[in-house]
């Protein structure tokens, strides 16, 4: 049984560490039903409210609410930050981030790109379907410079593990009574 939980802990560690995998980089976009964006010193902060879609390099985030800072926005571009000039995404309701065959669902994800950590909370579930892997628990951080995950009170659910038991149709596998 410890094995099985180690197995499907280092499993479960892996599959959500390559949620944050490298890939080439794209155009950053937004959209939302509306934006409140405003400028203070070096930073560009914004609430974005209704069926907000972030689309950034190799993932795709939506939700009900996200919060955003961001280093200043060049003012004659008009256009939304590149990922790395994100300092911190807060989303809530209804987040659902996808990255290829992985994804995670929760109520409440922080994101810090400089870290390279994202921090999910209210129900957070990582499947990767690619493996057929489901990690869930009160708290789920993944950090990506590390190549770790942290999972509090971590319920997981993977592909079968063949019996590894004796074979009990061939009689020398069975223990001896009385051995010595």
């Amino acid at each position: 049984m410890k094995l099985l939980r180690f197995l499907l802990c280092c499993a479960a560690a892996f599959v959500a560490a390559q949620l944050l995998a490298e890939v080439p980089p794209v155009p950053t976009t937004l959209t939302c039903d509306h934006m409140d964006m405003w400028s203070e010193g070096e930073e560009t902060r914004a609430i974005c409210t209704g069926n907000v879609t972030l689309v950034g390099t190799n993932m795709s985030m939506t939700c009900d609410r996200l919060e955003l800072i961001a280093t200043r926005i060049d003012e004659d571009s008009g256009a939304v930050p590149t990922l790395e000039k994100f300092k911190y995404l807060l989303a809530t309701g209804k987040v659902k981030i996808t990255q290829g065959t992985r994804g995670a669902t929760c109520g409440r994800a922080e994101v810090f790109p400089r870290e390279e950590k994202v921090v999910l909370t209210e129900d957070p579930v990582v499947v990767d379907r690619a493996t057929e892997f489901v990690s869930a628990g009160e708290r789920i951080t993944l950090l990506r410079g590390e190549e770790r995950v942290l999972v509090e009170k971590p319920r997981l659910t993977g592909p079968p593990i063949r019996d590894l038991g004796f074979d009990r149709t061939k009689g020398d596998n069975l223990p001896k009574a009385n051995a010595k």
